[in-house]
């Protein structure tokens, strides 16, 4: 037989197998996962409709209520969305409290007014936009590159060139707008209205040049906030990173000390672990401070002062007392930031951003913040019979939703003005965010704009993880051009304790699903 007849033969084999999956309804593809035998224990709630003609594709348990983890930053992110603005802008400022005399001296504090900008980091670029890798550094991913300080160093140059050479005085954090608070559920940093690198220090770990060197471990920033103590070693090649952290220990000087240990494998790449600073405001003044300080500024305070009482100082706040400002990016980019990369502080602030800026309740912001989101969700016409929440950013037991409810919810944001900037904050499927590697070959990738969430615990008796909610919720471009919004979760899924199993697993499980409608006959 001749080669062309053999290609003709193969090439004929062939597509009766391609056509007939290309011809498997949405609900056969969806039916093809639900059915794998790790899901045997599982719920799935999944709803699909087509934002064309409103006509629902595919419903399963659609209406009951799910563990949606961080879906829930849609809802937290879209009410601060289009309550704040688009272009809404941060402003920290930095005020005196006296006079500046004729050598540079300052007879009284120098006072940063905490504005709740989330982003007062190496975030910012120079073309007008926030930075971030698919993995954040929250989670121990690396650190987007340049200074985490840039902002604070900026903020401390200009104080300099207003001529202040001496402060006589104290540097003091103005937290008044949302003092430091508990820590939000997912990656236990502490939330609070000054935010200086998302409220962590990074120590980056490298190991050493052949097995049982140590490894060196550096912080970013660079900064005598942190006192670092142990000796990390390097361990095989083939070996899994161990590295453990001990908790703050805080000190009385106000700095914090922690201790490292555990090994890194020979020849890996640097590891990046996060440290939550335990007192934001007290990291922020050390910061300043040294920025200062850098700048030429030096700092004699009192050797006895009166307990802080910020109150009597707000007074002080007049535009001729203002030394220095940052003004944030729109809020636009913000959103893009916290729900590319799931950023759980920024999402935990959401509800209390809301109660002390809009509903302006520094007494209960929290409360008033999710009054607020109900006004905003009622004026919507939306059932919320279908959702229950209790955090911004999707790790508080009370966060229950229905897919019935998302779609709805996803479904109002489409009609909104405001919806391509809500649209485009979304991870995009094999391309980028917390969907990067997800479903990276599928036809589907780049095709599918929608919120993750993973909301697990320790299956102690059996030594395995329990994954108590898996989300995915946002929308599909299909191949013919049609637009739809979905919702698809899976609760009680029983994994093996690699932490990476919820990605690999029911991740992978649930991008499949929603890449199922980009090229399915529907």
């Amino acid at each position: 037989m001749c080669c062309a007849a053999i290609a003709l033969l193969l090439l004929s084999a062939n597509m009766p197998r391609a056509r007939a999956q290309s011809s498997e309804t949405l609900a056969q593809r969806i039916q093809k996962v639900i059915d794998r035998p790790e899901f045997a224990h599982a719920n799935f709630g999944i709803k699909f409709i087509s934002l064309d003609t409103g006509r629902v594709l595919y419903s399963l348990n659609s209406n009951k209520l799910f563990v949606p983890a961080s879906t829930t930053k849609l809802l937290t992110e879209g009410t601060v969305l289009a309550t704040l603005g688009a272009d809404y802008r941060f402003h920290t400022r930095i005020y005196r409290t006296a006079p500046v005399d004729k050598k540079g001296k300052l007879k009284g504090d120098l006072i940063l007014v905490a504005s709740g900008d989330p982003n007062l980091s190496n975030r910012i670029r120079p073309d007008g936009t926030l930075a971030f890798v698919d993995e954040d550094h929250s989670y121990n991913g690396p650190a987007v590159d340049g200074d985490p300080l840039t902002v604070i160093k900026q903020l401390a140059k200009d104080v300099a060139a207003k001529g202040i050479r001496k402060i006589e005085g104290r540097v003091l954090i103005d937290t008044s707008l949302f003092p430091d608070g508990p820590r939000e559920g997912g990656t236990g940093v502490v939330m609070s209205s000054i935010i200086v690198n998302d409220n962590v220090i990074d120590l980056v770990v490298t190991p050493g040049a052949k097995l049982g060197d140590p490894a060196t471990f550096i912080s970013t920033p660079q900064t005598n906030y942190i006192k670092i103590t142990g000796r990390p070693t390097t361990g095989p090649a083939d070996s899994k990173e161990s590295l453990d952290v001990s908790d703050p220990v805080s000190n009385s000087d106000g700095t914090v000390s922690v201790l490292i240990s555990g090994t890194v494998p020979l020849g890996s790449k640097p590891v990046t672990v996060a440290v939550g600073v335990p007192s934001p405001t007290n990291f922020a003044k050390t910061v300043l401070s040294e920025s200062l300080i850098a700048n030429g500024i030096s700092i004699k305070p009192p050797k006895r002062t009166a307990p802080l009482e910020i109150p009597k100082l707000t007074g002080s706040y007049t535009p001729e007392n203002q030394v220095a400002e940052h003004v944030s990016l729109p809020l636009a980019e913000e959103i893009k930031i916290t729900l590319k990369v799931s950023q759980n502080l920024h999402a935990g602030m959401g509800p209390y951003l809301l109660g002390t800026i809009v509903a302006k309740n520094a007494k209960d912001p929290l409360h008033a913040g999710f009054t607020t989101e109900r006004d905003f969700l009622k004026q919507a016409n939306l059932d919320l019979s279908g959702i229950s929440q209790g955090d911004g950013a999707g790790g508080d037991w009370a966060d229950l939703f229905s897919p019935d409810f998302m779609c709805q919810y996803l479904t109002y944001w489409a009609t909104r003005p405001d919806y391509p900037v809500f649209f485009k904050a979304l991870p995009i499927l094999g391309k980028d965010g917390t969907l990067a590697k997800i479903q990276t070959a599928n036809p589907g990738a780049g095709h599918v704009y929608a919120k993750t969430g993973t909301f697990d615990s320790e299956d102690r008796l059996n030594g395995k993880m329990m994954l108590n909610g898996k989300g995915l919720a946002g929308y599909v471009i299909t191949a013919s051009g049609q637009k739809i919004v979905f919702a698809a979760y899976v609760n009680h899924v029983s994994l093996p304790p690699d932490p990476e199993s919820a990605q690999t697993v029911a991740g992978q499980a649930l991008g499949e699903i929603a890449a199922a409608a980009y090229d399915a006959p529907l």
